[in-house]
């Protein structure tokens, strides 16, 4: 009750800025969510909200005809005359009468596929139509969660700021967006936000913009995380039934066909629902579309729902998307999530050519002070009028945001929050100063990754105290972190530590210098192709020894920024102390005969020769990444580039080992990488992985500095794709310090193949086939073909790949299988 005031004000200020205003009815009195208003001839328009409510801005008094189009109603125009501001209209609509004419039901051929494949016939001459134009944008993002927990994984979520009540209900994200676009066809776009507002953040920046909503059905393909294939696709007669509901005419006499688009196999990527085809002209009037989860691979999504209308100009003969809204649904582990994010087109500008210079690679820009817009600014401008229930939102969360950034409440919560307990040493324990935004932690004794074995240490426990400063990151981008981490080894009883420094500079080029140095015990293959979890597994269940460690005592530091959009530039300086480690324990589960083998990769049934001797050198790296074509947003806060998914990225790195205790233990050293993923649309992803490298006066340098290739050992895959991995290679039987190449091919058919199988396409798994190959100078070329099943698991818990691998290395040398548990990788970062 306490809250009404303000409501009431609010609305007070909306109805006064209003133009236009109105709720839209069916003739039972029942409110009609996004309905299109526009002005008859224009591109101005809006939608009504889920109450029935709209708002349309118009530039003049006088008359004006209005347009009323819902789906499943009959289309209403009327005149008014506007005398006064806000001018109040409302209106009911009926229900449209959809029925199948005589010539129609006397079509020999299902008279829905002669509509489609006429649709399919002009689909580049409508598309065309639209493909340079100008435009004003608004969209609007709710998003609400239910029976949200506590803790996930052990993690406090509390109640996320205000955003849920006491059942883990509410509204947890809440945005706006208003901004003018320019866009050409297929995906040039530039946008220039000049309002943006986040629900409980006076200082927030929207994500929603327009670069991710342009689903075009003239398109093939649309993108959903998988490709979906569009219901008038060159291709779509494979993939659907149509059935003609019927057919009515609009405000402009011309012929709407109501047409059923129905999947032929339930596994596809593919939509369910209703295309609305413009008679004669084959054009789009609309879409209202469903989108099943498992369709496209994202099997916590329940559903989606698409809805478009488009609007046509009797000027130019040009229909225009005016409103899409996308409603979804989604759940796992007991949480439910929905979600509705609202979009309007308006005031079109159709172009015929831009100037070159009109798109760059900067592709959402903000106006100044674009987060700072008041109530009465968003009143005025805003095409949707806010529902009760997001008003209140806003309300509550803007008040609750200037209380809980207090000083007096944020000391009070960490207060409460900071209190030492009596188990804080062994679970852990975290300091926080939340308004002068400084944290300390401390990991404790017990944690998911902390305790493991290997044969050097035998049971060895991890913990790390950890400080962070981001008090100038919203100004400057500036954050300061300082970590001290501690391992004990029990059998070998050696204490190693080692402290880091790291300051990120800005948002802007990301500049970060880092400073670490200590003791600690690594891998030989720096790239640790074996984790800690696997290795204890393997070694205390199987008494495999797989991974190799050295003692490393070590300085460095490191500084690497962003140079302009494309490069990320890298450099390193350090100094390394390297001694040899042996086995100290041979604990296991199962007891047996069989011996560990040795700590030395080079002999592993040695167990007093060193793997090396000891010594020491210093390295100078430098390193860029290389993504061509990127894009940028250009925040007032920050920098963020998006990748161009056409060009690969090429990553370089010179290396250089230098004031060795000998003078053997010097070289240098150049590695180049290509990454390259190949859409190859609804025929699913194309991965690539190309490396090369050589080594200069590497002739006796120490082994630990040989280039060491990612094996597999365990027959357990923790990544989502083997695009750097050897999947049955040992883990250091090809090491060298002379030329390499190794490449890396993962062809992902995201169901394309998987789904045309009887009993199979049950399983809405993925078919994926890779090839690996490995050539290492004076040796014979090693390579792999795989072929695997992946997207496995369990109704929405999709976590384990299934692969067979054929090695060969002069002929036949292996089989092997490969049991992907793609959580690990999760659960250990």
């Amino acid at each position: 009750m306490k809250r009404f005031p303000l409501i009431l004000i609010l609305i007070i200020f909306q109805s006064n800025y209003a133009q236009i205003i109105g709720k839209v009815t069916d003739d039972k009195s029942v409110a009609l969510s996004l309905v299109t208003i526009l002005e008859e001839n224009t591109y101005n328009g809006t939608s009504s909200n889920e109450q029935g409510n709209y708002e349309l801005n118009i530039k003049t008094m006088g008359n004006h005809t209005l347009v009323f189009q819902y789906l499943g109603f009959k289309t209403k125009k009327i005149t008014i005359t506007v005398d006064r501001l806000p001018f109040t209209q409302n209106i009911k609509l009926v229900e449209e009468n959809v029925s199948l004419s005589e010539i129609v039901i006397n079509t020999k051929e299902n008279p829905a596929n002669a509509i489609i494949r006429e649709a399919i016939a002009y689909k580049k001459e409508n598309s065309d139509k639209t493909a340079r134009f100008k435009a004003d944008f608004y969209s609007r993002g709710i998003f609400k969660v239910k029976d949200l927990p506590k803790k996930i994984l052990g993690q406090k979520l509390g109640d996320l700021d205000g955003a849920v009540d006491s059942t883990g209900t509410g509204i947890i994200y809440l945005s706006e967006t208003v901004s003018k676009i320019i866009f050409e066809k297929p995906d040039h776009l530039k946008e220039r936000i000049i309002a943006s507002k986040v629900s409980g953040n006076d200082n927030g920046f929207s994500f929603n913009t327009a670069r991710a909503t342009t689903y075009d059905f003239y398109d093939n393909t649309l993108t959903f995380n998988s490709n979906m294939i569009s219901p008038i696709a060159d291709n779509a007669f494979n993939y659907y039934k149509y059935k003609l509901v019927g057919t009515f005419q609009d405000e402009n006499n011309l012929m709407i066909n109501k047409i059923k688009v129905i999947a032929k196999r339930d596994a596809e990527p593919v939509f369910e629902g209703y295309i609305y085809i413009v008679e004669n002209s084959w054009a789009i009037y609309a879409v209202d579309l469903e989108i099943k989860g498992y369709r496209m691979h994202q099997e916590f999504v329940d559903v989606m729902h698409l809805k478009q209308n488009f609007n046509y100009n009797k000027t130019n003969q040009i229909w225009a998307k005016n409103t899409q809204s996308l409603e979804f649904s989604a759940g796992i582990f007991g949480i439910k999530f929905n979600g509705k994010f609202s979009y309007v087109y308006s005031n079109y500008q159709f172009e015929k050519v831009f100037t070159k210079k009109t798109f760059t690679n900067e592709i959402v820009s903000f106006e100044d002070n674009s987060n700072k817009k008041d109530t009465l600014f968003w009143s005025e401008i805003r095409p949707i009028p806010l529902t009760r229930e997001e008003n209140t939102d806003y309300i509550k969360k803007d008040s609750i945001h200037i209380v809980r950034n207090s000083k007096t409440y944020l000391d009070s919560i960490d207060k409460k929050e900071n209190k030492f307990k009596f188990l804080n040493p062994i679970s852990g324990y975290k300091w926080k100063n939340s308004f002068e935004k400084k944290s300390f932690s401390y990991d404790g004794l017990f944690h998911l990754s902390s305790l493991n074995f290997n044969t050097v240490q035998g049971w060895n426990m991890d913990s790390a105290f950890s400080f962070r400063n981001w008090k100038n990151e919203e100004e400057k981008g500036s954050t300061t972190s300082i970590k001290t981490k501690f391992n004990y080894g029990f059998a070998e009883d050696r204490l190693r530590i080692t402290a880091d420094y790291q300051q990120k500079f800005n948002n802007q080029n990301y500049a970060t210098l880092t400073v670490s140095g200590g003791t600690q015990i690594t891998q030989f293959n720096a790239n640790e192709p074996i984790s800690k979890f696997l290795n204890s597994v393997s070694t205390l269940f199987f008494k495999d020894n797989y991974m190799k460690l050295y003692n490393n005592e070590f300085v460095n530091i490191t500084y690497g920024q962003n140079v302009g959009t494309n490069f990320y530039l890298k450099g390193k300086l350090e100094y390394q102390q390297r001694n040899p480690l042996y086995n100290t324990s041979d604990y296991t589960f199962f007891k047996n005969e069989d011996q560990y083998s040795s700590n030395n990769p080079l002999l592993p049934y040695d167990y007093t020769t060193p793997s090396f001797e000891e010594h020491h050198l210093t390295k100078l790296s430098i390193s860029t990444r290389i993504n061509f074509g990127n894009k940028y947003i250009s925040r007032p806060d920050r920098k963020i580039n998006i990748p161009n998914l056409k060009y690969p990225s090429l990553f370089l790195n010179y290396e250089n080992a230098f004031a060795s205790n000998e003078k053997k233990y010097e070289y240098q050293s150049f590695f180049a990488q290509i990454k390259y993923d190949l859409n190859a649309g609804i025929k699913g992803t194309l991965g690539i992985n190309l490396k090369a490298g050589t080594f200069i006066q590497g002739k006796k340098i120490s082994f630990i500095d040989y280039n060491h290739f990612n094996g597999n050992q365990t027959h357990i895959g923790t990544s989502d794709r083997y695009l750097n991995v050897f999947n049955l290679l040992p883990y250091y039987s090809n090491s060298t310090n002379k030329s390499y190449f190794e490449a890396h091919l993962e062809h992902n058919d995201k169901g394309y193949i998987m789904n045309k199988i009887p009993f199979l396409n049950k399983l809405n798994s993925s078919l994926v086939v890779g090839f690996h190959s490995l050539v290492v100078a004076n040796s014979k070329p090693y390579s792999e073909f795989t072929i695997g099943l992946d997207n496995l698991g369990f109704g929405k818990l999709k976590i384990f790949r299934f692969d067979y691998i054929r090695s060969y290395q002069s002929g036949f040398k292996e089989g092997g299988v490969i049991f992907g548990l793609k959580i690990l990788n999760f659960l250990e970062n």
